[in-house]
C-alpha cells in the first residue's frame, strides 16, 4: 500500500525527511523574506530618503547573506527528492515548475537586485557622515525603484511556488 499524501508530506517515521523539509522551509522562508524585505526598505528609502539610522543601517555595505539562503532551497529540496524513496521524482511536473521559479527568481536577485542593493549601499556610504542629511540622487532612486519592484515580484515567485510544493498537481 503506497504511503498517503499526508504521511509523505509529514515524513512522520521519517526525522531525516523532516530535518531536510525543515531545512528546506527555512531556507525559503529566510531567502525570499530577506529579498520581500530589501524591496520593503528600498520602498522606504525612495519615499522618504536616507532619513532613518533604521534605512542606513539596513543598507550598511555588505553581502546579504540571508538572501544567499535561497541557494539552499534546490539543495534541501534535491535532497528531499532523494530521500523520497521515488514517491517524488525530479521529472515531476511541479518539481520541474518548482525548479524553473528558482531559477527565475535567482536569476533576478543576481542579475539585478543585489547589484541594485550594492550601489544603493555605495550611495548611502559615500553620503554624509550622518548620512541622513543627504538626499539621494536620481540614480538611487532608479535603484530603489529596481529593488522595491523586484522584490515584490520574488515575494509573488515565492508564494507561487510555496502554493505548487503544498498543493504537488499531477
Amino acid at each position: 500500500m503506497a504511503p498517503s499524501g499526508l504521511h509523505l508530506a509529514l515524513g512522520a517515521d521519517k526525522p531525516a525527511f523532516d530535518l531536510l523539509l525543515i531545512g528546506h522551509v527555512a531556507c525559503t522562508i529566510f531567502g525570499f523574506g530577506a529579498l520581500a524585505t530589501s524591496g520593503v526598505q528600498a520602498v522606504r528609502l525612495r519615499r522618504n530618503g536616507p532619513g532613518s539610522s533604521t534605512l542606513i543601517r539596513y543598507f550598511a555595505p555588505g553581502v546579504n547573506w540571508v538572501g544567499r539562503a535561497v541557494y539552499g532551497v534546490p539543495i534541501f529540496g534535491f535532497a528531499l527528492l532523494a530521500d523520497s524513496h521515488g514517491h517524488q521524482r525530479i521529472g515531476d511536473g511541479w518539481v520541474v515548475d518548482g525548479l524553473v521559479l528558482w531559477t527565475l527568481a535567482i536569476a533576478a536577485a543576481e542579475g539585478f537586485l543585489w547589484p541594485a542593493e550594492r550601489r544603493i549601499q555605495a550611495a548611502l556610504a559615500s553620503a554624509a557622515p550622518d548620512g541622513a542629511s543627504t538626499p539621494i540622487g536620481a540614480s538611487t532612486r532608479r535603484d530603489c525603484a529596481m529593488v522595491g519592484l523586484l522584490g515584490g515580484a520574488l515575494a509573488v515567485i515565492f508564494i507561487a511556488a510555496t502554493i505548487l510544493m503544498v498543493a504537488q498537481p499531477g
